[in-house]
């Protein structure tokens, strides 16, 4: 079974099982192709976390997809180019090591079977010889169009070469071909072993031509971004040379007989974890599935336990109080602070004890409302104004690029989530030649010393991308996931909840009405807040919208079919599943 967001991907997937591929294989080519099909989603220079369970050794992985700032990247440096308060969220300042490419070629080599050239040639066949432009990706060119045109001639070049490309015309992106090409002939040039051509094309990435393609276009380019002036980036052939992909273990929680495994806290993933944790002290299934009583709770639940400004990093660089965030007892503390009504304040926890501190940005929007607040709170960074800047840069105006997804189940028993993001076409200008853009996800660092979160060379951003696995009795039963950036740990909660509690199937637990908050700080530039806001599809009727907004929920009504890209698939008791989002009619799952 092969579920993901995009047809052309998911179909990809499927063929490399049909030539007797595994599931990591197949999750391979499903993310190279993803990366040529939805470049306003995602591209090669962003990352990719990973989840998956190697039937083989019985061993459930995590792949740290995620690259680390630069060498120079400090925020003194931010200082001295003037930028005190917020990394831009577009432009070359905000690039991170690109991880995608070295965390496929990890999976590729541990635990796939394959050569590259049968995992990459559907994306270079797509970028060579024409996709389909999708709506969305359409769109987003016409609106960067002034930008491109103004400012990053080399972007221009690739996506406007013949005025804004139309919906559904043929899209051909040749510089990329050539790069994808030139790796599998770099690879092959190794000799004949596999992992010798996968190494081989690893090293062509991050100390050969890529590399250097990157280091001479940041080093000799400065690039307008959303500050209004042309800014320099910090990221070096270097920085690429020095960072490998890396297996790590899961982090995992117990609920409902499953065994839930995310990321550790250099992503978002063990949020999910917290809301099942404080979750599984209320009678959910008593409330009933999309009822107001639930989706309230649920909220109130979440506004708790996105607590990340406060406790989330990376753990290699910062000591994250991770066992007090999951400790069952410490949700039980957490609990009592839910109420009937909705909560307009911001109140990180005390994991093991700890006094939380907030970063100046997390405080703008809610005032009075953080009285709460246990400690200090820094007033080292405040929210920027989003209109400043050029106004050509329509970056802030369509908000931060989006992300893919995919999951994969085989015959053998493996099991594998992946969750692709980063390097859109509207953050950053194309590298010459090369026919892809770098990512931004420094934009999540902190310009405040002193947190998990802060910027510091060599450090993870904390990304909100969270590809999810389950367990059954050790077995691996469950994987899914979606796109979008906050909404992720929320969007797949409703669907975990809808699955598990109240006996839907993948795909109407996929469907049912979705819902979510973003009443704590955004990742993303320029890291507002909505305290109290409540994003609800008009599916879920009118007696339970107006019940939330009678409980102090400030209700913003979305369309029916409007939240969320979910995939998922499952392996039980024989048999493989799987469901794909209607939503955007784009999304596609398929298997025998």
């Amino acid at each position: 079974m092969v579920a993901s967001t995009h047809w052309l991907a998911s179909a990809a997937g499927m063929a490399v099982l049909e030539a007797g591929g595994n599931a990591f294989d197949a999750a391979v080519a499903t993310g190279l192709t993803l990366q040529v099909v939805e470049p306003h989603l995602n591209g090669p220079g962003g990352e990719v976390p990973v989840i998956g369970h190697d039937a083989a050794s019985g061993e459930t992985f995590v792949l740290s997809g995620q690259g680390t700032a630069p060498r120079t990247a400090t925020i003194e440096a931010f200082e001295s180019a003037g930028i005190t308060d917020l990394v831009p969220g577009n432009g070359l300042l905000p690039a991170t090591v690109p991880a995608a490419f070295g965390t496929w070629m990890l999976l590729l080599s541990r635990y796939g079977t394959l050569p590259l050239r049968e995992v990459a040639k559907f994306a270079i066949g797509y970028a060579g010889d024409g996709y389909p432009m999708l709506r969305s990706a359409s769109a987003t060119i016409e609106a960067m169009a002034p930008t491109f045109t103004e400012h990053w001639p080399t972007s221009a070049q690739i996506y406007l070469g013949g005025g804004v490309p139309a919906p559904g015309s043929r899209f051909v992106n040749s510089d990329l071909a050539a790069t994808y090409g030139r790796l599998v002939a770099e690879a092959e040039a190794a000799g004949a072993d596999r992992e010798n051509q996968i190494e081989a094309a690893r090293r062509a990435w991050y100390e050969g031509f890529i590399a250097e393609a990157i280091d001479s276009f940041v080093a000799g380019t400065p690039i307008m971004d959303v500050t209004g002036r042309a800014n320099q980036g910090f990221l070096t052939g270097a920085d690429l040379a020095g960072w490998r992909a890396e297996v790590e273990r899961p982090v995992t929680f117990d609920y409902q007989g499953l065994t839930v495994c995310k990321t550790g806290t250099w992503g978002q993933g063990p949020v999910f974890l917290q809301q099942l944790a404080l979750l599984d002290g209320f009678d959910l299934v008593a409330m009933g599935a999309g009822s107001a009583d639930l989706v309230h709770t649920v909220t109130e639940c979440g506004k708790l336990a996105f607590d990340r400004e406060a406790w989330y990093g990376d753990p290699k660089t910062f000591d994250i109080p991770l066992a007090g965030l999951l400790d069952r007892e410490y949700a039980a503390q957490r609990r009592r602070l839910v109420t009937g009504e909705s909560s307009g304040s911001l109140v990180p926890g005390s994991p093991d004890g700890r006094t939380p501190a907030l970063p100046g940005y997390a405080l703008a929007g809610f005032g009075d409302m953080t009285a709460a607040i246990q400690g200090k709170q820094s007033d080292g960074g405040h929210t920027a104004d989003a209109a400043t800047g050029d106004p050509t840069l329509a970056t802030t105006a369509l908000g931060p690029g989006d992300t893919c997804h995919l999951d994969v189940a085989d015959r053998f028993g493996n099991l594998v989530s992946a969750t692709p993001s980063g390097g859109w076409l509207q953050s950053s200008p194309v590298v010459p030649g090369l026919g892809f853009c770098l990512g931004t996800r420094g934009q999540m660092f902190a310009l405040t010393p002193g947190f998990a979160s802060s910027l510091a060379p060599g450090r993870r951003p904390r990304t909100t991308l969270s590809p999810s696995l389950a367990l059954r009795d050790g077995e691996p039963y469950l994987a899914f996931g979606t796109p979008g950036g906050d909404q992720q740990d929320q969007w797949t909660l409703g669907f975990f909840l809808n699955h598990v509690l109240f006996g839907m199937n993948l795909q109407e637990a996929i469907d049912a009405p979705a819902f979510h908050n973003d009443h704590f700080p955004s990742s993303f530039y320029p890291r507002g807040s909505q305290p109290r806001s409540l994003t609800i599809e008009d599916r879920h009727g009118e007696a339970t919208i107006d019940e939330l907004r009678r409980r102090g929920h400030q209700v913003n009504v979305s369309p029916a079919w409007s939240l969320g890209r979910i995939s998922a698939v499952a392996r039980d008791r024989g048999m493989l599943y799987a469901g794909a989002n209607a939503r955007g009619m784009q999304g596609y799952a398929a298997g025998r």
